[in-house]
């Protein structure tokens, strides 16, 4: 198809490879209807990379074949593979893994992001490239995260990525969010004539070529099409004009009546070549011979520009594909599979010979059904939930056993929950509860169902059905039950006292009725003991229980932490339990092992919480550059927006309009009443800000908010937010309980994270003496922990204490450091209150335009940072999931700025925390 129009388009893709070029990387999606032009545009761009000297691979999404994990991306990448030996060897082991090559552990997903960027950077030194990815929108799950990860995260290479898109539904959109966009439309009036007069094979008269641009509503393959397939009727001048459905539809009926019309081993050459995505040339003549096929019956398939046969098979466009499959008879179709099954190798590619063989079957074949399930197993083990699912799924389908075909369909439930597809999960579970099941599978089923319930409406209706669901279990499999028990508690936290249903009071008492935990007890028994041990005896009572808890999950083995469905579940309750103790170094250990295993495992249902539950422990530990880039990193893994941990960076940076944005974000996302965890978050970071900016009345109406919900009440973050607004704004025996809670529970926990905020809360709360005395020990024992954001907040309160108390010289010094800790870590809001303390008292408070590092970014000051530990680019490049090339091209910018010219001068320099 000849490219008229499109100028700023093409302009956009010719700028876009002039940037990488120049190693300035980038990628941009092209969006569009069918036969839009999309194709054409990524073969201009193809043309136009190759004459400027760059190496182009690409991959077309396929259909058929979306359950084949890192399909799109072994594609992409197979050119490229003899490069792969310059990876580090975590790197290279993922990609083996990933792309079935050798065994191993589930790779990381964003391992293998990082691996694969690493690759094509690699290839990128010796030349400019140019990753072209088609029909994006069928690429496979694993490959689309993987590829988007990857164009987020070029900065520095000589590389270009464009995917194009068509028909973007919800999830496409929500994947490729963040990557700029091209649209196209239809072209204008004198574009579509000038296409029609210079391609049409057919004469039009003037009335006929009007219908066709009105037809084909400016979509250059439909007029094409219509013109080339116009009815006999309407050459002759004929007035009817049939009644046809959309363009797509339009352009693949022209592509099914031509292919129609070719001899029949032709066309069955041309299923064949359809139903593979793998484009292998001497996979398609092994299945032609298999089926009796002659070479030359091609020939007719490429006059008709319906297939090209080169270094790879190709259609002309991706339409072809379509009508080609849409028009096949099931038997034909069943017949081509069943050629292909037979010629795949089953050592190389076990996965698509199962599925080939699988689509052959007609009714059901447990053979067929055994080798699905076991390429399942193979999915899962390369970290490809979603294909182990698909194949699973179809394995149910296949099974003659309605028994065993139950169970398999229940199994494919559970992965489909897994992987975050939670309508498809109801979808099969209506399958499996056909039946028969015996009483530990029904009883399951139920359990999942209740899950997916809780899961997509997250009301306390969920904690009951759990509740159901823990009774069944119990005679049947206790631990399971348990385990159930355990997941109705942790529903009642998170919802709260949203809506209506089952109270922590209610489930706690339900769960004291769980079946004993057999011995030994697994770190899921000791927390929910503990849990329960709390909301029935109180705090102090829980105290012992969730640390033993606490304990085992943090020393619990890697191997028995991913327990197949269950996943990385309790991860983030188990955080919350740390929290719930003021244990702040298993909190610490606990929020990085939960990200890695959740990712390891790819649980993209439970990534969200791990990854919030790590962005609050950097922020309290004054770690507020690491959150913000953890956040900015998971928007680039396209996986989860993590809208609550982007409000409380904010909120501790007290920067008002940002914080505005998010928090009207997160209504916006919520679309109703908020849920009791989620809003008590919400509520706890607003008085963060408030406090930070001093408007006490409003951040004791957020706090107080905070502190009051049901969804918190054994969490200790909202007391100390309420005791400050409360005394700073007059309200000192409304704090009464909230101090008194606080204090008791420090006791209780005994950790310096516990006692210094206690200790803080009372002297904020007492006067004379007696208050200096608890602000001294506040700063003494948080300065033995890693809450470095309450430990500067204790000397600003000290502080301002100290010059109302008309100390000004010991409130200088207080006030000094606590300014020096808020400016260095961004509490922008905390240290703006310290510096008004600290003019008040007659001192100008420190400005930072003297240090060299104020004119880093951010993310500059950080990379410096690690590589003054004396890590590599490459080690460096590893931890923030970028290329080396890039960690180079931010050194010089660091160096320019820092006037330096070398690794060494920079260990040298004193950088800011």
């Amino acid at each position: 198809m000849e490219f008229l129009g499109r100028r700023a388009e093409r302009a956009t893709v010719d700028n876009l490879l002039t940037r990488a070029r120049a190693g300035l990387s980038g990628a941009i999606v092209v969006r569009g209807e069918a036969g839009i032009g999309k194709t054409v545009l990524l073969e201009h761009a193809r043309g136009a990379a190759e004459s400027s000297g760059f190496r182009v691979v690409s991959s077309v999404g396929v259909e058929s074949e979306t359950q084949f994990a890192f399909a799109g991306l072994h594609q992409l990448c197979a050119p490229l593979l003899d490069r792969v030996g310059a990876l580090p060897e975590p790197q290279r082991a993922a990609l083996g893994v990933a792309f079935g090559q050798q065994g191993g552990a589930v790779p990381d997903r964003f391992l293998v992001g990082l691996a694969t960027l690493t690759l094509l950077a690699e290839v990128a030194e010796e030349g400019p490239l140019l990753c072209l990815v088609d029909d994006a929108q069928w690429l496979d799950e694993a490959s689309a995260q993987v590829l988007t990860f990857v164009a987020r995260r070029v900065a520095a290479e000589r590389m270009a990525l464009v995917f194009a898109l068509r028909d973007p539904t919800d999830r496409d959109m929500g994947m490729f969010e963040g990557i700029p966009v091209v649209c196209l439309g239809g072209l204008d009036e004198n574009d579509a004539r000038a296409l029609l007069a210079a391609a049409a094979h057919t004469p039009l008269d003037n009335g006929m070529r009007d219908r066709v641009i009105a037809e084909a509503c400016g979509n250059p393959l439909a007029l094409l099409e219509l013109a080339r397939s116009a009815p006999a009727a309407w050459l002759a001048g004929g007035f009817e004009l049939p009644e046809l459905p959309g363009t797509t539809h339009r352009i693949e009926d022209t592509f099914r009546r031509r292919s129609g019309s070719l001899p029949v081993p032709t066309q069955t050459l041309l299923l064949v070549a359809a139903l593979d995505s793998t484009g292998e040339v001497a996979l398609l003549w092994r299945a032609a011979a298999h089926l009796g096929i002659a070479y030359e019956s091609a020939a007719p398939a490429e006059a008709a520009g319906l297939l090209e046969i080169d270094t790879r098979v190709r259609f002309r466009h991706p339409l072809v594909r379509s009508a080609v499959l849409r028009a096949a008879a099931p038997l034909e179709r069943r017949r081509a599979h069943d050629a292909l099954a037979a010629v795949t190798d089953s050592r190389v590619d076990p996965e698509r010979r199962a599925w080939h063989r699988a689509q052959a079957v007609l009714g059901t074949d447990e053979d067929a059904a055994v080798e699905l399930v076991r390429s399942a197993d193979r999915a899962r083990s390369r970290g490809g939930l979603a294909a182990s699912a698909s194949f699973m799924e179809q394995a149910a389908k296949l099974t003659p056993d309605p028994a065993v075909r139950a169970g398999r369909a229940l199994e494919a439930a559970h992965t489909k929950q897994e992987a975050g597809a939670s309508e498809d999960a109801l979808d099969l579970l209506r399958v499996a509860a056909a039946g028969p099941l015996d009483a530990l599978q029904q009883a399951r089923l139920e359990l999942l169902r209740a899950r997916i319930a809780f899961h997509l409406v997250r009301d306390r209706a969920g904690a009951g059905m759990l509740l159901d669901a823990a009774r069944s279990l119990a005679p049947l499999d206790p631990a399971l039950s348990r385990e159930t028990y355990l997941h109705a508690l942790e529903a009642a936290i998170v919802t709260g006292n949203f809506g209506r249903g089952r109270t922590i009071p209610e489930v706690t008492e339900a769960a004291r009725t769980a079946p004993a935990a057999t011995w030994p007890q697994r770190p899921v028994d000791l927390l929910l003991d503990g849990l329960v041990a709390t909301f029935t005896q109180g705090y102090a009572a829980g105290v012992p229980g969730r640390r033993r808890a606490v304990e085992a999950f943090v020393n619990e083995p890697d191997a028995d932490a991913v327990d197949g469905a269950n996943g990385c579940r309790w991860g983030w309750l188990a955080s919350r339990t740390a929290m719930s103790v003021f244990d702040d170094e298993s909190l610490h250990s606990l929020s990085i092992r939960n990200v890695r295993l959740t990712r390891e495992a790819g649980a993209l249902a439970t990534l969200p919480a791990a990854l919030l539950g790590q962005s609050i422990m950097l922020v309290l530990s004054g770690e507020f550059v690491r959150a913000a880039e953890q956040n900015a990193f998971a928007a680039a893994t396209g996986a989860v927006p993590l809208l609550h941990a982007q409000l409380a960076v904010s909120a501790w940076r007290g920067r008002p309009t940002e914080t505005a944005e998010v928090h009207a974000a997160i209504v916006r996302k919520a679309a109703g009443p908020a849920h009791g965890t989620e809003e008590s978050l919400t509520q706890y970071a607003m008085a963060v800000l408030h406090n930070g900016l001093g408007e006490y009345p409003a951040a004791y109406t957020a706090a107080k908010r905070a502190f009051d919900s049901e969804a918190w009440r054994f969490n200790n973050m909202a007391h100390s937010e309420f005791i400050e607004a409360a005394c700073r704004s007059g309200r000192q025996e409304s704090a009464a309980e909230a101090l008194e809670q606080l204090t008791s529970r420090a006791l209780a926990s005994g950790t310096p994270w516990g006692l210094g905020l206690a200790a803080r809360a009372q002297a904020l709360s007492s006067t004379g003496p007696a208050a200096e005395e608890h602000y001294r020990e506040a700063i003494e024992q948080l300065g033995r922990s890693r809450m470095a954001t309450h430990l500067a907040r204790s000397h600003l309160v000290y502080g301002e204490w100290l010059r109302r108390e008309g100390r000004r010289q010991d409130a200088r010094e207080q006030l000094r450091t606590a300014h020096g800790m808020l400016l260095d870590m961004g509490a922008e809001a905390f240290a703006a209150r310290a510096a008004r303390e600290l003019r008040a008292t007659g001192e100008h408070p420190r400005k930072r335009t003297a240090q060299p590092t104020d004119a880093l970014t951010a993310h500059e000051l950080h990379i410096a940072r690690l590589v003054a530990t004396g890590a590599t680019s490459r080690e460096v490049g590893t931890q923030l999931f970028l290329s080396p090339r890039t960690i180079e091209a931010h050194l010089r910018s660091i160096f320019r700025k820092l006037d330096i010219n070398s690794r060494r001068q920079l260990r040298e320099l004193s950088l800011p925390r």
